[in-house]
């Protein structure tokens, strides 16, 4: 269902105006957008960043290795989902992975800049893209899996976008997320990048559960390659790294090669059922009660 952001009224999908009190999403640079004043200077991002993800991410190992973690955990956990939201779905990488893999489920993307939806569309047409705040969620009951990769980060309302990502699922539901982890990795970078936080390992959980959520698996991810985040981070100025935004991105093709193989140990860990104590990322599968829907709350 969708769910008017003017009255609260639910309707059906997929029609874009509320029977009840006629609102509609504005159209801004060809997208449905729900949030129009915030589409182009949302914060929260480096806007010019898009550019240069959808060139590197491809080939940079941290991006392919965690891509290949959420298609594991997306079977392992939502196996013959048939409905996928992405919050925050950038330039569709992610999305498109996603749809490669499972071509069975209806997929739906959402960003709070149009800029990234520009290249998302390119890489994934025929699916609905759309702008919105992930703070007001357009929806209720209305899909089997929402992902939300390294996006949380970014949003001073964390608990307030979790609460909406609960309604947005159907009872049953599964919530897919990866937030960067461990405040004694705060630098330079995570400032540039517009983060509120970085994530303690209980905090992440305890915020899911107060939502409504059960956490089903909870690990960390980049344990192996901690040194190396330490010492690349470890006197880095913001001045320098907005110098260079790309730096994080740009490594010899040797060293991405050995830290992706690296990365792939890691998640052969994983799919064993070993839970990482401590890395730069933190993987959570949470999920929905069944006893959950509209009418209990």
């Amino acid at each position: 269902m969708k769910q008017c952001l003017a009255c609260g009224s639910a309707y059906p999908m997929p029609r874009r105006d509320c029977p009840a009190c006629r609102a509609a999403p504005a159209i801004v640079d060809g997208f449905d957008a729900y949030a129009p004043d915030l589409a182009h200077a949302g914060g929260g991002f480096e806007v010019d960043c898009f550019a240069e993800l959808a060139h590197r991410e491809a080939a940079n190992f941290w991006f392919r290795a965690r891509n290949r973690l959420i298609l594991w955990a997306l079977g392992r956990y939502a196996p013959g989902f048939s409905s996928l939201l992405e919050i925050g779905c950038g330039t569709g990488f992610v999305l498109a992975g996603i749809a490669a893999h499972f071509p069975q489920a209806r997929l739906a993307g959402s960003e709070i800049f149009t800029a990234g939806l520009a290249f998302a569309a390119q890489r994934l047409p025929g699916v609905d893209l759309m702008q919105m705040d992930a703070r007001h969620i357009p929806f209720a009951e209305a899909f089997e899996v929402v992902g939300a990769f390294d996006v949380l980060e970014h949003i001073a309302e964390d608990e307030a976008v979790l609460g909406e990502i609960h309604r947005t699922l159907q009872p049953g539901g599964v919530l897919l997320l990866t937030v960067p982890q461990h405040a004694w990795l705060w630098s330079a970078a995570d400032e540039y990048a517009h983060h509120q936080r970085r994530y303690g390992g209980r905090e992440i959980g305890e915020k899911i559960r107060a939502a409504g959520f059960e956490v089903v698996r909870s690990t960390s991810f980049v344990t192996t390659l901690l040194p190396a985040m330490l010492l690349s981070r470890l006197g880095r100025k913001r001045d320098d790294i907005a110098a260079n935004p790309r730096a994080e991105l740009e490594l010899h093709p040797v060293l991405n090669y050995a830290f992706e193989r690296m990365l792939d140990l890691e998640c052969t860990g994983i799919r064993l059922g070993l839970n990482y104590p401590v890395g730069g990322t933190r993987l959570v599968v949470a999920r929905k009660p069944q006893s959950s829907s509209l009418h209990h709350r």
